[in-house]
């Protein structure tokens, strides 16, 4: 029997409109609107396009977004000076530095610039060691968080389930490793990560209860990696080769779908899976930096 379908684009559209209530309430009660702002330097044009999807999303959910589009030529000193402004500026809940940012600029110094307080994206050192403490006030990372709230709506128990976490990345890898390991709903688990260097890699996924591939390597993770019943969530967003497609590629995961879901209980599909969840996560994000702001 084949998998049973984690939606994640069903499941984020009822999570906007949950959203789109309280922003409604907040304005109503209090007078304030939450405010997202996106910074983009250059003209990567997958940047591009999910800079437009988040302001879209804002939108479609009440709030408030400004999107900086600036030239890749963009020195560091103007950027730091636009995250000064935007850290002021009461109007704004929640600051995005859309990565990757042109060569020249020390991503590590812009991302330390923007405000704890308006760090939607939770990748300031403050907000990651909030979240390592397991502190309530930290802005948990978008995906992570996406990953963590389809598991708890779709009823997935993991108390006492064996997590195995496939990546050690910051932005995602190590980050869903400590809020699985968590006393908390949706997380008590038992956590394994897997990386380039894990020997026996295929045996060690085996063992995961819950299994969330989060390499970049396009449908690296096999059905004999799978123990029949787990639960798959697929983060990968890769592209191959497929001459039946007008591009000649197609979007695929880092899980071989078609043939994992023939032994998954559950799965996440590519696209719709994991992806519409990280926008929703970053509108909740933000919506939680106004209400904190009151």
């Amino acid at each position: 029997m084949s998998a049973r379908i984690l939606d994640g684009k069903a499941l984020s559209e009822t999570i906007r409109d949950e959203i789109k209530s309280e922003v409604m309430l907040l304005k109503e009660k209090h007078g304030i609107v939450p405010g997202l702002a996106a910074i983009l330097a250059g003209d990567n044009p997958a940047s591009r396009i999910y800079v437009s999807k988040k302001a879209e999303a804002c939108d479609q959910a009440g709030l408030h977004s400004e999107t900086l589009t600036l030239p890749a030529s963009t020195n560091q000193v103007e950027l730091l000076d636009h995250i000064h402004r935007l850290n002021s500026d009461s109007r704004i809940h929640g600051i995005l530095v859309q990565l990757p940012l042109p060569d020249h600029i020390n991503e590590n110094e812009l991302l330390l610039s923007v405000s704890p307080e308006k760090d939607v994206d939770g990748f300031h050192p403050v907000n990651v060691g909030r979240m390592v403490i397991g502190k309530e006030k930290s802005f948990l990372p978008c995906t992570p968080l996406g990953i963590q709230t389809l598991l708890v709506r779709n009823g997935v128990e993991t108390s006492g389930k064996h997590v195995v976490v496939i990546g050690r990345s910051n932005i995602v890898g190590k980050p869903m490793a400590i809020m699985m390991m968590q006393k908390a709903a949706g997380a008590d688990a038992t956590v394994t990560v897997c990386h380039s260097r894990t020997r026996n890699i295929a045996d060690v996924i085996r063992l995961g209860d819950i299994v969330i591939a989060a390499m970049g390597k396009a449908q690296f993770v096999k059905a004999d990696m799978i123990k029949p019943g787990a639960v798959v969530i697929d983060v990968g967003m890769n592209r191959i080769p497929d001459a039946t497609k007008k591009s000649g590629t197609r979007l695929c995961g880092d899980v071989d779908y078609d043939a994992v879901k023939e032994v998954a209980g559950a799965i996440t599909p590519v696209p719709g899976g994991v992806g519409p969840m990280t926008i929703a996560m970053l509108l909740s994000n933000t919506l939680k930096s106004a209400k904190n702001s009151l």
